[in-house]
């Protein structure tokens, strides 16, 4: 996409203005002006047969791969077929993301007082599962450490030593010159709230899913949560009751970057990714462009 589409006048350096829409969707932004008047929250039970069975067969080539390196290789498969999905919403304008990056919170001891962090891998549309076990073991490893300390830990550092008036003033222009497009480049890598996608274990601490809230600063428009694994009952085809493992997942995003039936063909593909995990070894056959930011021919 970074090749395809050059930046126009009126696009932000992480991201291409969406023109080509529906009225309503033109629209919309002015009326819903924030991102927690536009939330939508929906869950997924997820079957973990074919992802445990997938885990186990891998085990000799990526021994680190985890339940969560297939969800993340997952949501940047889906991102790179349904490109609407890494859409924000700015300043009542519609913007196409020009790179895939997925927030995450880590902890760095498991215990109540335990030192959180925040890390932003940056994926590539043709990444495969192998690429994405990479990435994530590598900023695992970098992140981890007590001690460690990456840009969005000395960016929280250094705000959190200023008085409350400077504060204010600090968060006011940071709010206002994300508007424009105009938030130094050093500030939004370090920032976790600047992503495609923001991802939450919950199963991690041993609960359920959460239904998280979008955040008001920075371009995050889908927030998923994952839970721990439970047993449950599913019909067969022949109407019988089986035993199952699950996984469930929420989502709360914002309605304003795409339509409902575009979520649910996108949560579709999700399952389908889920039931077959196979197909994230190889890299996709396609990575679709958002026709949003492509301009139309004359007569068109």
């Amino acid at each position: 996409m970074q090749k395809t589409v050059r930046r126009g006048v009126f696009d932000r350096y992480d991201g291409w203005r969406v023109r080509n829409v529906d009225a309503v969707f033109g629209v919309i932004p002015f009326i819903l002006r924030t991102r927690i008047d536009s939330q939508n929250f929906f869950e997924e039970n997820i079957p973990l047969e074919s992802v445990e069975r997938f885990i186990r067969a891998h085990k000799d080539d990526m021994p680190d791969l985890t339940l969560m390196h297939v969800i993340i290789a997952c949501m940047v498969r889906m991102i790179a077929a349904r490109p609407y999905l890494n859409r924000f919403v700015v300043w009542n304008k519609i913007y196409a993301r020009n790179h895939i990056n997925i927030s995450l919170v880590i902890k760095r001891s498991v215990t109540d007082k335990g030192e959180e962090t925040l890390v932003k891998p940056q994926f590539d549309p043709a990444d495969t599962l192998y690429d994405v076990v990479k990435k994530m073991t590598a900023i695992l490893e970098e992140n981890t450490p007590e001690g460690a300390l990456n840009g969005s830990d000395r960016l929280s550092r250094f705000m959190r030593v200023l008085p409350s008036f400077v504060m204010r003033f600090v968060a006011f222009m940071l709010h206002n010159l994300d508007k424009v497009g105009l938030l130094p480049k050093a500030i939004n890598r370090a920032s976790p709230w600047h992503c495609s996608m923001f991802l939450t274990n919950m199963g991690s601490l041993g609960i359920g899913p959460i239904y998280h809230h979008l955040y008001e600063f920075g371009t995050c428009s889908v927030f998923v949560a994952m839970g721990n694994k439970v047993r449950g009952h599913a019909v067969s085809a022949t109407g019988e009751k089986d035993a199952r493992r699950f996984i469930g997942l929420k989502f709360v995003t914002d309605e304003r970057i795409c339509d409902g039936h575009y979520y649910a063909a996108s949560m579709k593909y999700l399952r389908k990714l889920l039931s077959n995990p196979a197909s994230l070894l190889d890299p996709p056959g396609q990575v679709v462009i958002d026709d949003g930011v492509v301009k139309k021919r004359k007569g068109r």
